[in-house]
């Protein structure tokens, strides 16, 4: 049955009040539908933002109009506009006059400016709900089901214009034009923006862009393409191409781009042991591959750098800020136990899914397994479970804890069913030790249509029950299968993003239906390398590193200079704060000396991200606060530059009597010899001829001050691009 408010002459005024209002019958047949809130008005103030966090959905309101973020609550809302303001938001005597309508068209003073025009189609709907009674809803009326937008997918040109239509289905199996209500969001602004109305107006950048209109809790994507303009530029498939090689290069001729070209091989060693160990290569170790002739000789390198202990210590670095191995919270003793169950689990390589369930279904004694500090990090059930979908599926899902994703599917039902997994979690005292267990039948309900929720992975359909037993152990089976939709391919966009300086998702941590794969394709092979390897990292770094993608050079050629999304070369990127810091103490031969801590122990091997060190705050160490890997700063400044120009620390390990300088000094060869080692200290190559002739020169100039012109010559290399960037 239809109900609707009738208005009552109350004292002053026509008040819609809770005292003067009454739930009668709607008497009559209509041709047209009775425009309700929940269908017709809670649409539009979606559509115009007016529940926006920047709006009136903000904590606190907005001048005294408070709305529930994204209309996540449409009851509250529906009682704001209706009951609150003595009644003046909604006038049906005078419905011109109602609030709801002169703020929005600012007819009187409006902070967010005009969002209606008088007369338009929108404003003729709210007019007409206040005229006929303010109706809630008209559970009568059909649920929208699905959406989809046309073109579904487009192939445009630089500064072109592509306008979008989106139509919703509902449950009778009509579709409707919802373009006019639909809210729009591009991934990738700088390729493709999309407006108020749907049209995509690209840029002058090359590559994919996802456009996604929401409506109605639907979502409808589409894909922009934006290949480079101009005669398409062939390329022959080059020897040695791997199946990641075809798939990319398929990518690359789809955007009329080419490739660079491979690597020379010191750029190829000094990349590769950044990134499989954190350490640039001894002038020993550059010296020795470049004069080896061996075919296979980046493979056999691959090898001996996956076998060396550095490589756990910097993988247990990069799980240790996505599992926030974080000493505030923990306290010193727990934190660095948990860390060492970390890089354990790395120096074992441990498969990946054997990891992840050794982490869910953490118990017992913690100082008998200390992955249950995991846990206590985390703290609450929500928490933990929006962490660990973080964390190992790459889906962000916090905001829906309160309302329905903004860019996504999930709702609080998803939320909260995550969370029932991890009601079960609490710590137990015995004695000294802490134990975690997981026992009882907590309920939980939702926390605004209180209906109670029954622990169900995302993308599931919620069962009848919860799971008997300890819940975590049938999420850990479902989040560790090889048919898992997530898993695989979040590990391997993850580790495809720490070799190729991007992920084919980004960010790593924000998978969702409106920021979609750059290469579906590629994606797929990936993960399925991983799985079809039980789950092996290092697996699937050889067949990385072996292909030629990442082996391409940073040197763009004319059709890729401005390309950065579709790994056509090599990107540049500054080196992570622990690495760098160990880069400067391996060129100078003089360890950091850290408070509270031994001397000769690296940055990378730090597993406390609060370790007193100005260099590595500088250079964007995350706090671990969050598992988002946003909180790691990979970008370069004027403060950073400035302090590699006139650091003391610096200066004093480039002068210490006991550092490389002096016994590149003293070397046979003289000037000569400590110009080559500098260079292949620093760079893992030669200098070239007119590098080598400009520092003999100039340390033939100050003979002297040998000793400052030598310490000047390597702080000039440490100070260049090419020092402080991975390349």
């Amino acid at each position: 049955m239809k109900t609707r408010f009738s208005t009552l002459k109350c004292g002053a005024g026509w008040l819609l009040a809770a005292a003067c209002m009454l739930a009668v019958p709607a008497r009559g047949a209509a041709q047209q539908p009775q425009p309700d809130f929940i269908h017709d008005v809670a649409p539009i103030l979606s559509r115009f933002g007016c529940n926006g966090s920047a709006c009136h959905g903000k904590a606190e309101g907005q001048n005294g109009f408070k709305l529930s973020v994204f209309g996540n609550d449409p009851r509250s809302d529906f009682e704001a506009l209706v009951l609150q303001d003595r009644g003046r938001r909604v006038m049906p005597a005078s419905p011109e006059n109602s609030l709801l309508l002169t703020k929005s068209a600012s007819l009187v003073p409006h902070a967010g400016g005009p969002r209606l025009r008088v007369g338009s189609r929108e404003y003729g709907i709210l007019r007409d709900w206040v005229a006929q009674g303010a109706l809630y809803e008209d559970k009568e009326r059909p649920v929208w089901t699905s959406l989809r937008m046309e073109p579904a997918g487009a192939v445009l040109g630089f500064a072109r214009r592509q306008p979008l239509k989106v139509y919703a289905r509902s449950s009778d199996g009509r579709e409707q034009d919802v373009t006019w209500l639909a809210i729009f969001h591009s991934n990738n602004p700088a390729l493709a923006e999309v407006d108020e109305q749907g049209a995509v107006t690209t840029g002058s950048l090359v590559g994919q862009a996802a456009v996604m209109a929401r409506f109605e809790g639907q979502i409808a994507i589409h894909q922009v393409t934006v290949p480079r303009p101009g005669a398409p530029n062939a390329f022959e498939e080059p020897p040695g191409v791997t199946d990641i090689d075809l798939l990319v290069h398929k990518n690359l001729r789809r955007m009329n781009l080419r490739p660079s070209e491979q690597v020379d091989d010191a750029g190829f060693l000094r990349r590769v042991a950044i990134d499989l160990i954190g350490r640039i290569p001894t002038l020993q170790e550059a010296r020795a591959f470049l004069e080896d002739t061996a075919p296979d000789k980046r493979a056999r390198a691959v090898d001996r750098l996956l076998a060396r202990p550095e490589y756990a210590d910097l993988w247990a670095l990069k799980w240790s800020d996505v599992l926030r191995v974080d000493r505030r919270t923990l306290g010193h003793a727990n934190a660095f136990a948990y860390y060492q169950w970390i890089h354990q689990s790395v120096e074992a390589n441990t498969p990946l899914d054997v990891f992840a369930r050794d982490l869910l279904e953490a118990e017992g004694p913690l100082t008998q397994n200390s992955a249950g500090y995991f846990f206590k990090v985390t703290k609450k059930p929500g928490e933990m479970a929006a962490t660990a979908s973080q964390a190992l599926l790459g889906i962000r899902i916090t905001c829906a804890e309160c309302h329905q994703h903004p860019y996504d599917r999930w709702t609080q039902s998803d939320y909260h069913g995550m969370r029932a997994f991890f009601e079960q979690v609490r710590f137990k005292k015995t004695g000294a030790e802490e134990a975690l267990i997981a026992d009882g039948t907590p309920k939980v309900t939702h926390p605004r249509t209180k209906e109670v929720l029954y622990a169900h992975p995302l993308g599931t359909p919620m069962p009848e029950a919860d799971p008997s037993g300890d819940r975590r152990e049938a999420l850990s089976h479902w989040l560790t299968s090889p048919d898992n939709p997530w898993f695989a391919r979040n590990m391997a966009n993850r580790i495809w993003s720490h070799f190729l300086g991007r992920g084919l998702v980004e960010p790593v941590d924000d998978v969702r239906a409106s920021n979609p794969p750059s290469n579906p394709e590629l994606l797929t092979l990936l993960a399925r390398i991983l799985t079809d390897a039980k789950f092996d990292q290092k697996t699937l770094i050889r067949a990385i590193v072996a292909s030629q993608t990442y082996q391409r050079s940073a040197t763009p050629n004319p059709t890729n200079g401005e390309d950065e999304l579709n790994f056509s070369r090599a990107l540049f990127r500054r080196l992570p704060a622990e690495v760098l810091l160990d880069a400067i103490c391996d060129v100078t031969g003089v360890p950091e000396k850290f408070p509270g801590v031994p001397l000769g122990q690296r940055a990378v091997q730090l597993w406390d991200s609060e370790q007193q060190s100005y260099f590595l705050k500088l250079f964007g160490r995350p706090m671990r606060t969050t598992a988002c890997v946003c909180e790691r700063s990979a970008s370069a400044g004027i403060s950073q530059a400035l302090h590699f120009m006139n650091s003391n620390n610096l200066q004093a390990k480039l002068a210490h009597a006991e550092g490389n300088l002096p016994r590149w000094q003293a070397l046979p060869g003289g000037s000569n010899a400590l110009v080559e080692s500098a260079y292949l200290a620093c760079f893992s190559r030669l200098p070239s001829e007119q590098e080598r002739n400009a520092a003999l020169a100039y340390l033939a100039a100050r003979p002297g001050h040998a000793k400052e012109a030598a310490e000047d010559l390597a702080w000039s290399l440490l100070n260049t691009l090419e020092f402080v960037f991975n390349h």
